[in-house]
């Protein structure tokens, strides 16, 4: 079954979604692994990881494609994808949802933002006319060939125009097809409240250690009536911290011993998380035994799978 079809079918279901934001495969896999059921990459970790820079719009759509294909080929969840402004006018935006399509993604996110974009907890955002908007969200819900494939609509009007400009905003992409809505940055609580009673569409809030729209726990958001909590770049900042304690403990004792095993894996953990052990059985299987094997590390990474179980898939490639 397909990202998108899985991801339509617990939209359709009526059932609470709890993601997080990823970056690269291996906050896919740690995610995956760790129970969650949907993840989202984060545009904003995306250009961090791969160009070093802010999330002021300097991702290109063929890097963010890249990078969300090899995310999406790396675990069996699905996965949807923060596609900034759909990199451009609404033809641009039809292509972005066919690249993506076939990347292996079960849906974008689009905004409202002018082109280039920045972080929607970011000072000095602009926006396009609502009507601009509507005309690039039909467009790509015309231009998936999956009917599965979700397209939600994002409207940074809030810190802009106010509450009630980025509800009517969220409402006419609603009209014009929206499958999933996400108002950025609300205040509080009864901003939440507020857009949950007067939009009509499954909705998403973001939860940013820092912004600007208040953090209670996950299940009060379900509560208040928001279908998908995503904790949009909580992996990057938590590895972001853990470098930084890593490397200041290896310059202050000259060793890593005070690191292990409560602040890092170690290689055969890291192997069991990256299913070492099935590559080797495709490898023995396509040539045979392998040779100079030594079969010690099965024991250490039993082990860690012990921790950590995880799901066998039918091949590791």
């Amino acid at each position: 079954m397909s990202g998108a079809t899985q991801f339509r079918k617990t939209l359709e279901s009526g059932a609470p979604i709890l993601s997080t934001g990823v970056y690269d495969c291996v906050s896919a896999i740690c995610a995956e692994r760790a129970g969650f059921t949907s993840l989202s990459i984060s545009g904003a970790a995306v250009s961090a990881s791969v160009l070093g820079y802010p999330d002021v719009g300097l991702l290109t759509l063929t890097e963010s494609v890249n990078q969300a294909r090899h995310i999406a080929r790396s675990v069996d969840v699905p996965v949807m994808v923060d596609a900034d402004t759909g990199y451009g006018n609404a033809l641009n935006v039809m292509r972005t949802v066919r690249e993506f399509e076939d990347a292996g993604l079960a849906g974008v996110s689009i905004e409202d933002q002018t082109f280039p974009k920045r972080c929607g907890h970011y000072d000095g955002i602009s926006l396009v006319p609502a009507s601009e908007m509507a005309v690039k969200v039909s467009a790509a819900c015309e231009a998936r060939r999956d009917a599965s494939f979700v397209v939600m609509a994002r409207t940074d009007a809030r810190g802009v125009e106010g509450l009630d400009a980025a509800i009517e905003r969220a409402c006419l992409y609603a009209e014009h097809g929206a499958d999933m809505i996400f108002v950025e940055s609300l205040a509080d609580e009864e901003e939440m409240r507020k857009v949950v009673a007067q939009v009509p569409r499954p909705l998403k809030i973001n939860m940013l250690e820092g912004g600007k729209t208040p953090r209670p726990p996950y299940a009060r958001l379900f509560e208040i009536g928001f279908r998908l909590v995503n904790y949009s770049g909580l992996l990057q900042r938590a590895a972001m911290r853990a470098m930084e304690v890593a490397l200041d403990v290896l310059k202050r004792d000259g060793v890593t011993a005070g690191l292990y095993p409560d602040r890092i894996v170690n290689l055969a953990e890291r192997n069991e998380i990256l299913r070492l052990d099935e590559f080797y059985a495709l490898e023995e299987r396509l040539y045979g035994p392998l040779l100079n094997a030594d079969r010690s590390w099965r024991d250490e990474m039993n082990a860690a799978a012990k921790r950590a179980p995880r799901k066998t898939r039918k091949s590791p490639i």
